[in-house]
């Protein structure tokens, strides 16, 4: 029999669609799983979006530009203008969700053996990311107690070698919900500029802050990196739109945009009906996000309360995303997740949470942690959580 390739063999299984099996398994028993494993909105989509997509009038579904519709491009240049990123059309490229962007920016700057270092725990993705264009991650903790901060730049610092290529950053950041300040940014710009090196900002979850003392710091706004860094973005968490699957890569690097154009040629062009789409929503007023931040932050504090109410669990109020690291007072948070979904259930429900493992490079870390996405309503979100203050005293006490 032929075999796999090593490339294949070595990507990792994503933590957060693994158990997917074991909760169609649960479903199909007639349970109930409330999913606070994945980032999946439950927040309506614009209506100017989805009236625009009815609107549309075709013969013909026709091949688009590679780099995405100049129309939607100019548009989103000047969305990025009005918060203060000044960016030109020609500096963006639309791809197929932010997760293409970032395989295009990966494969553009990374050459077999490079490395790129990235604080953990991060976005599962970027570990296949990096497997896709043969790139090493190299992790720096960020610490829970201290809730995900930034970690040192010295302790970046001490990890750059001739291999080094990038830096990778999340902000806000899937999985923690931490934001990096604007103190923090210039600082790893300065550091980027000192060992001339790439600085990829994933910047999806720009919108979604909840204290009115913080403010997002976008990696475009650093002086003199013009070359350096390439900022990711998606329109799925934005508009609540992650079926349609369309993201950006933009940079002033036009090297960096040229390498990406060859791999966005070789996939032909991104969605054609979802770019109408997507530059209809950039009209969406402002009232939609107030009303959407709104509901975030209830849910954070509802959540976070809820957990605070649980013996043992330790958890950081995330100031951003829709995301937290909760630690559980189980002895490994995979084998308990699956066990919620083979073996569980209070009068017919249980919940589906993400191992935190999955998140971290670096083995033996995050075994007692979960993800927590708080993308239910506030009801269900209590009953997720009451049901997980059951599951934890059942399961301890087989």
């Amino acid at each position: 029999m032929p075999e796999i390739s090593i490339r294949g063999r070595k990507m990792p299984e994503s933590p957060i669609r693994k158990l997917a099996p074991f909760a169609d398994i649960a479903n199909k028993k007639g349970l109930k799983v409330y999913h606070l494993n994945i980032g999946q909105p439950d927040i309506k989509s614009p209506e100017i979006a989805m009236q625009a997509i009815k609107n549309i009038q075709m013969d013909i579904i026709e091949y688009g530009p590679s780099a995405g519709y100049e129309s939607y491009r100019k548009k989103l240049a000047q969305f990025y203008t009005n918060q203060n990123v000044r960016v030109d059309f020609s500096d963006i490229m639309i791809t197929t969700g932010g997760s293409e962007a970032l395989l295009f920016a990966m494969g553009s700057i990374m050459d077999p053996g490079d490395e790129v270092i990235i604080p953990e725990p991060f976005y599962a993705n970027y570990h296949a990311f990096s497997e896709e264009s043969s790139a090493t991650v190299i992790p720096v903790n960020s610490d829970f107690e201290g809730g995900f901060t930034l970690p040192s730049i010295e302790a970046f610092e001490k990890l750059i070698t001739p291999k080094t290529k990038a830096i990778l950053i999340c902000n806000p950041s899937n999985p923690t919900g931490n934001l990096y300040s604007e103190s923090e940014i210039q600082q790893l710009g300065a550091l980027v500029k000192k060992h001339d090196l790439f600085l990829i900002a994933d910047e999806v979850y720009r919108e979604f802050i909840y204290d009115e003392k913080d403010r997002h710091y976008s990696v475009m706004n650093l002086a003199g990196l013009e070359q350096n860094v390439i900022m990711i973005d998606s329109v799925s968490k934005r508009y609540s739109m992650c079926g349609a699957r369309i993201g950006c890569m933009v940079t002033k690097n036009k090297q960096v945009i040229a390498t990406a154009m060859k791999f966005a040629q070789a996939r032909l062009c991104p969605p054609t009906i979802e770019q109408i789409a997507c530059e209809a929503a950039i009209d969406t007023p402002q009232s939609y996000f107030d009303e959407v931040i709104k509901e975030y932050k209830d849910r954070r504090d509802t959540l976070i309360d809820e957990l605070h109410k649980i013996e043992g669990v330790k958890v950081t109020p995330p100031k951003a995303a829709f995301y937290c690291i909760a630690e559980l007072p189980v002895d490994n948070t995979e084998t308990f997740a699956q066990w919620l979904l083979e073996s569980y259930h209070l009068n017919g429900e249980t919940v589906m949470v993400a191992p935190a493992a999955g998140f971290y490079s670096t083995p033996g870390m995050g075994l007692k942690q979960v993800r927590i996405a708080y993308v239910l309503n506030k009801e269900d979100l209590t009953r997720a959580v009451h049901i997980l203050k059951d599951a934890i005293a059942t399961y301890n006490a087989r």
